[in-house]
């Protein structure tokens, strides 16, 4: 039995090392921002691109062609979500200051990334536990945590971070949803982050997503899936005022209804189609 957890364990370890890019050196200047030590920039944080009003609406017009010609452009939707989401990222981040679990992740700014998981112990939790059922959802659809891109293109130190947890979360959402990556899932939780977090690039992916869907999902989708989806969204604490990295032992169902989610209403397959 042990083995069988090792395995996936250790094609997680793979994925890291595979992901694993050069570091950046940064150090701070005396007005207090940061820059990279081999470039010219100066900018908010590691990684900022300044740009203007203008150029923002031109990468939102491109990256959302893009990111609708190909949904799992991921690089695509994150400068959608950056150029477009000003407004959103300060109602989020003024209900994470309110929330006293929020106000802590705000000021401790948790990261989700293999290299800060205990991949072992979350092996060994037993099934129902939200870890253990996060790490099955990782490997059942060969994803990681590490995949998530950089902020970019937020011009608020602070923002870039609710932006940043947003995107650690999404994953996390699967877990808490049941939702798979299919594209059926996808879109379920795209209706639920758009009723929850208010941002432009997840209104666009509910309201576009279902075009790519057939018949029968579709069905699915305007039924049942997608009033859970938006109800549940609207009901729910703010998910990202939830500091996951000290709930991996909560059994899934109990969280659940502590964040005022209700269990999804059909199961869908976990494997990854249209």
């Amino acid at each position: 039995m042990w083995l069988r957890c090792c395995k996936p364990i250790t094609r997680l370890k793979q994925r890291q090392h595979a992901l694993n890019s050069k570091a950046l050196c940064v150090r701070p200047l005396h007005t207090g921002h940061a820059r990279l030590t081999y470039g010219h920039y100066e900018g908010l944080y590691p990684g900022h691109i300044h740009t203007t009003h203008l150029q923002k609406a031109l990468l939102a017009v491109g990256s959302g062609v893009a990111a609708l010609q190909n949904p799992y452009r991921h690089d695509m939707v994150a400068v959608l979500g950056e150029t477009t989401g000003h407004l959103a990222l300060i109602n989020l981040r003024d209900r994470m200051r309110n929330d006293p679990e929020g106000y802590l992740v705000l000021t401790e700014r948790p990261k989700i990334r293999l290299s800060t998981l205990d991949l072992e112990a979350m092996a060994s939790l037993p099934d129902g536990s939200f870890g253990r059922e996060y790490l099955r959802f990782l490997e059942d659809n060969s994803v990681t945590p590490d995949s998530r891109a950089e902020v970019k293109f937020v011009d608020d130190e602070e923002l870039a971070y609710v932006m940043l947890r947003y995107r650690e979360v999404h994953d996390l959402l699967h877990t808490l949803l049941g939702m798979p990556t299919n594209m059926l899932g996808e879109v379920a939780v795209k209706w639920f982050e758009a009723a929850q977090t208010g941002l432009p690039m997840c209104a666009l992916g509910a309201l576009l997503g279902p075009l790519r869907l057939n018949a029968s999902r579709l069905q699915s989708l305007l039924t049942p899936l997608g009033p859970w989806a938006l109800r549940s969204g609207w009901r729910a604490r703010c998910v990202l005022s939830v500091f996951y990295e000290r709930r991996w032992e909560q059994d899934l169902e109990d969280l659940r209804r502590e964040l005022n989610i209700e269990p999804p209403p059909v199961g869908l397959t976990k494997k990854k189609n249209t």
